[in-house]
């Protein structure tokens, strides 16, 4: 555990380990009351199967393959579990319905956030701060398709929200082109860790 304690100290890991814990506590309430308005029709069995699968991604990917080489990146993973939370809140605050400029918020902040959560990964290659941001963005542009596709898929067909889904989703995949290009260029700007490595 030494990469672990010398990476973050307490007060990070608790920040981490809070954001996991009331993700999947808002998920468990959600699917316990699928009756509620703010939950209905919002594909949240799917979400409760992704999101708690997403946010042991780094932490199990760092465990089998980078303990031994890089310190726990605490920070990268505060801002990869951010917007699942930030989602859930939403959810359960009926904002997506209530507040009409709420989701396309959504996409822009929450993709500047986890599009700099791999912008700190990747700055522990070897590669030019150009190539960062081009590798970042690719994931962002990348994941946003693939996110409308899910989204469409799981619950847009049979909802209200099929009229409006096509214009929908571009201002999405705009707003997440965006929110990446940003989180991208932030990041490639900081100095590269690739020199870090547990002695």
């Amino acid at each position: 555990m030494k990469g672990l304690e010398f990476s973050s100290g307490r007060v990070p890991l608790a920040i981490d380990l809070a954001i996991k814990i009331a993700t999947v506590g808002l998920l468990a309430w959600a699917v316990a009351n699928p009756d509620l308005p703010q939950f209905r029709d919002k594909a949240f069995t799917g979400r409760a199967i992704a999101y708690p699968i997403a946010l042991l991604i780094l932490p199990v990917g760092w465990w089998l393959f980078g303990r031994r080489r890089i310190p726990f990146p605490v920070g990268a993973d505060i801002l990869f579990g951010l917007p699942f939370l930030i989602d859930v809140v939403g959810n359960a605050l009926n904002l997506y319905d209530a507040v009409d400029w709420w989701d396309d918020a959504n996409h822009l902040v929450n993709w500047a956030l986890h599009t700099s959560a791999v912008g700190l990964l990747l700055r522990y290659g070897h590669w030019t701060p150009a190539t960062r941001a081009a590798l970042a963005f690719g994931y962002a542009v990348t994941s946003a398709v693939l996110w409308e596709f899910a989204e469409f898929v799981t619950f847009v067909p049979n909802s209200p929200e099929a009229a409006t889904a096509y214009v929908d989703t571009l201002f999405d995949l705009a707003n997440g082109m965006v929110g990446g290009l940003i989180g991208a260029i932030a990041t490639s700007r900081l100095p590269g860790a690739a020199t870090l490595r547990l002695e």
